[in-house]
């Protein structure tokens, strides 16, 4: 079970294969919203679950699924 309390505005989520998804604007429920500035996300709010999220480290969340999976995925 991740601890939410340990994800932070603005850090950085990157994918199982190591590449830059977004960032974290806030948690919502059992959701990350990522922020809207952000290339990865080409200016809009994308919503990810936490049930994607490995671990988080110090300035990083690290989900368990692809780039390509996570960008198909997202809503």
């Amino acid at each position: 079970m991740i601890d939410t309390a340990a994800i932070k505005e603005h850090m950085h989520v990157h994918s199982s294969d190591g590449h830059h998804v977004g960032r974290v604007d806030h948690v919502k429920g059992d959701q990350i919203e990522l922020a809207k500035l952000d290339l990865a996300t080409m200016g809009q709010h994308h919503y990810i679950p936490l049930s994607w999220v490995d671990y988080v480290d110090d300035d990083k969340v690290h989900l368990s699924i692809t780039k390509d999976e996570a960008t198909a995925r997202w809503s």
